[in-house]
């Protein structure tokens, strides 16, 4: 009798993803303390509009955590921080969501570390508040004052602050909510 549903054996058999990124510029973990299980992910984002180039992941996690991992790595891949808007989804039809969450709350993780990299590389002399655009306090101000924004998504949609990988999305409101 075989031990994982089909799906669930065919993505762990052979793993694409499960690897190390020797130029990592993101890494996130998470670990499930109910069941012993430990998740790290990395990635290499690059370019103008930080796409995702490389993406792999470590795990003594089970078959279910695995198939999340894959799911999540392969749905990752080639996409920009821009175009995620903060937001990862993972696919929990494995029957285990709380390992689809471990892998999502890792993914997260990496998208702030890739932002705290990102602001210790900054050398401006403005403080800056989104580092995936590199659009600064000042810009957003700007921007806030001259148009009174409701919300971040305008913010976003005007200057780019905000629309990569989400972890300034809470300074931006901030900065809204000053305005009012």
């Amino acid at each position: 009798m075989p031990v994982y549903p089909p799906e669930i054996a065919d993505a762990i058999r052979e793993p694409k993803f499960s690897r190390t990124i020797d130029d990592a510029n993101a890494a996130g973990a998470e670990a499930k303390f109910d069941c012993g299980c430990f998740f790290r992910i990395e990635m290499r984002i690059d370019g103008d509009d930080s796409t995702i180039r490389e993406i792999g992941y470590q795990s003594n996690g089970c078959g279910y955590m695995i198939a999340a991992a894959e799911s999540a790595a392969a749905d990752l891949l080639g996409r920009s921080l821009r175009d995620l808007h903060g937001e990862v989804e993972i696919n929990s039809s494995s029957g285990r969501p709380e390992c689809s969450v471990a892998v999502s709350r890792a993914i997260t993780n990496a998208f702030a570390d890739h932002r705290s990299r990102r602001l210790e590389e900054f050398r401006g002399e403005k403080a800056l508040i989104c580092t995936c655009f590199g659009v600064t306090e000042e810009a957003i101000e700007h921007f806030v004052n001259a148009h009174h924004p409701v919300d971040v998504s305008e913010v976003s949609a005007a200057i780019r602050a905000g629309s990569g990988c989400g972890s300034c999305r809470m300074l931006i409101q901030e900065i809204i909510d000053a305005n009012d």
